[in-house]
């Protein structure tokens, strides 16, 4: 593992799903993963793709961008693509793990309306978990049932698998508190999603709205508006958003020191580089990394 790339990366796996474009996998598949060494997955790793967790049984702690979040019987976690996160599995929790690429978002936008999976993680009063009551525990059973029969049938109709991805997410849209905001069209949507693959490609060297702009041809005006609408930031506040939660992963996983992050993340000097840190956290990168890695 090189300093460039302290985070362990896990893509979607193409050759398992047969070129398919969302994976359901249990979560008792990942415990004894875990217990049988293969692989970790309650160590921090950063994933290319979506994760939409149910969790049936059990209760516990998962780590997500460095942030405990509580879940038992009945949460739903959402783990946007580049989060760096953490399975707690030390109650051997029950239920389902819906993976899916933008690829696949882009498939279902096309082809029937589809809630909007835009990166609202970067906002502070994001929250990433819902608690399902009695009701909707069922009809999310239910829907994932017939989502795991259809991925997993030699016959499988991929308009079919598009249906009742949709039908599941826009059940569990109605139940978030923060996405009644979220008004965007096809066209603004697949924007915003270009936005974000060039913010994860450039923002190392690049922090300029206008130039992110011009990458998606489109203008500064637009951006902005789209930005605002989906997440209640503006561009340039997304891409120091983004920047800042990139900092934190380094200081915590990796080893190497503020000024290497500084360096490769083209600050001038780590002076600035921690002025830069201080600004949007309120505290030093020093301060931060000993806060999250102590015993």
């Amino acid at each position: 593992m090189d300093s460039l790339n302290p985070i362990p990366q896990v893509r979607f796996n193409y050759h398992k799903t047969g070129q398919a474009e969302l994976e359901l996998i249990g979560l008792e598949q990942l415990w004894q993963l875990a217990e049988s060494g293969q692989h970790n997955p309650c160590s921090p790793h950063r994933v290319g793709f979506f994760n939409l967790i149910i969790v049936e049984s059990g209760c516990g702690e998962h780590m997500l961008d460095f942030q405990n979040v509580p879940f038992e019987a009945g949460s739903v976690l959402f783990v946007q693509r580049e989060q760096v996160h953490a399975f707690d599995l030390s109650s051997h929790p029950q239920g389902k793990v819906l993976l899916f690429t933008q690829a696949f978002l882009d498939q279902v936008h096309a082809n029937m309306r589809l809630p909007n999976f835009t990166p609202t993680h970067l906002n502070r009063q994001h929250v990433p978990v819902i608690q399902l009551d009695a009701v909707h525990k069922l009809r999310c059973g239910r829907l994932l049932q017939e989502l795991t029969e259809e991925v997993s049938s030699p016959n499988t109709d991929p308009l079919l698998v598009m249906y009742l991805f949709c039908s599941l997410s826009l059940l569990l849209n109605r139940l978030r508190p923060e996405q009644h905001q979220q008004q965007l069209s096809d066209a603004q949507s697949l924007l915003l999603a270009r936005f974000f693959d060039q913010l994860q490609a450039n923002f190392d060297r690049v922090r300029d709205a206008n130039w992110y702009a011009s990458q998606v041809n489109t203008t500064y005006k637009t951006l902005n508006k789209i930005c605002k609408l989906a997440t209640q930031l503006t561009a340039k506040q997304l891409i120091d958003a983004y920047t800042i939660i990139e900092i934190k992963r380094r200081l915590v996983v990796s080893q190497v020191t503020s000024q290497h992050i500084a360096y490769e993340l083209g600050f001038e000097d780590v002076s600035n580089f921690n002025k830069y840190f201080r600004n949007q956290t309120g505290m030093t990168p020093g301060q931060f990394r000993k806060h999250h890695t102590q015993p």
